[in-house]
């Protein structure tokens, strides 16, 4: 297969990202392209050219010459009907996290790609960061000897966090250290999780958003005795001048590695907006004729995977697992105790409500 078309069903942030690199892409041979809002459609279909453009999502899964969707609607409740909507049409299919709300969807949707041989992936745009793609490797070839403990500490700014917590309830850990757990755990691979201990503080968005905790910190136990812990907040105030910054530390009995993912590298001082740190987003952002960050990286390796008829990177199961870990943190936030992997049933009865 030299070229696929691909649709983009939802072309907001991250929609918007991966549109403009499949219209740049030439294994991309026609683009087409799906949005509720008629403003936003009107302006993707300018920016990208796409051979369709449309309100209905489905007019995108009734076309046979599309191979491929990336699934990229909000909220996060319509990843699971859309995304499986799509397997029935025979697409393979990027999903962004989360890959659903509750266990038992995460599970039919594994099984219907499995069923009917179509790529299914979710979008862990970290894990194509190359700073974090040196970590990996430096555990791979052993330059760290056997890992001993990772930390992980994610910020995000005040008017990032009103942006990702107005779509819905999903906490810190199942929407920000959810990235951070499945690089974490990619990264620790074979070893499996088996215990994790979760707080969370409600505080500060508690007072809008009922319930929406400000920042969750979960401990995971690996079955090899790895530690793993990882936070997550999304309430850093206006001083803060970078959208997004995060700190990893990881040791291993041969040696250590920190990433400085803090977004401090480049800083422009305006008298209009003060002192902004541009590039600091998770995704990244188009600069000129290049995208500095890794979510168009992330969206190239999927078309990729078609053509080539290769697995992606990152696997459903695993992002099942993250699910699980990040469920779990849920639930021991909730009932103040640790919580044993793998839970039993697609959710725990005491985390109902």
């Amino acid at each position: 297969m030299a070229d696929i078309e691909v649709g983009i069903i939802g072309t907001g942030w991250c929609g918007g990202i991966r549109a403009e690199a499949c219209a740049a892409y030439p294994g991309v041979r026609a683009l087409h392209i799906a949005e509720t809002r008629p403003e936003r459609l009107a302006e993707m279909t300018a920016l990208t050219r796409p051979a369709s453009a449309s309100a209905d999502y489905r007019e995108l899964l009734a076309n046979p010459d599309i191979a491929a969707v990336f699934v990229c609607a909000t909220p996060e409740t319509l990843h699971y009907p859309i995304a499986r909507e799509s397997l029935l049409a025979g697409k393979h299919v990027f999903l962004e996290k989360p890959i659903a709300i509750e266990l038992w969807e995460a599970d039919e949707l594994i099984a219907l790609a499995r069923k009917r041989g179509l790529k299914f992936t979710i979008g862990y745009s970290q894990r194509f960061n190359p700073k974090y793609a040196y970590l990996k490797q430096s555990i791979d070839n052993g330059s760290l000897g056997k890992p001993i403990s990772a930390l992980v500490s994610r910020h995000l700014s005040r008017s990032l966090g009103n942006k990702i917590t107005g779509r819905g309830k999903l906490s810190p850990a199942a929407m920000e250290s959810t990235h951070d757990l499945d690089f974490i755990l990619w990264c620790l691979e074979p070893a499996k999780p088996v215990r994790v201990y979760s707080q969370s503080v409600l505080r500060v968005r508690n007072q809008t958003q009922p319930g929406t905790p400000d920042i969750q910190w979960t401990l995971v136990t690996m079955d090899d005795g790895t530690t793993v812990t990882v936070g997550g907040a999304w309430i850093m105030p206006p001083g803060h001048p970078n959208f997004s910054h995060t700190w990893i530390e990881f040791l291993g009995s041969e040696g250590s590695l920190v990433i400085d993912d803090t977004h401090r590298d480049v800083t422009l001082n305006t008298m209009q907006r003060g002192a902004t740190f541009p590039m600091s987003t998770m995704p990244g952002e188009p600069v000129g004729h290049v995208f500095a960050g890794p979510m168009a990286t992330e969206t190239l390796h999927f078309v990729d995977a078609v053509l080539r008829d290769k697995p992606p990177l990152v696997t459903p199961e695993q992002a099942r697992r993250v699910m699980e870990v990040y469920t779990a943190a849920d639930l021991s936030a909730e009932l103040n105790e640790p919580i044993s992997l793998p839970l039993q049933g697609a959710r725990p009865a005491a985390s109902a409500g």
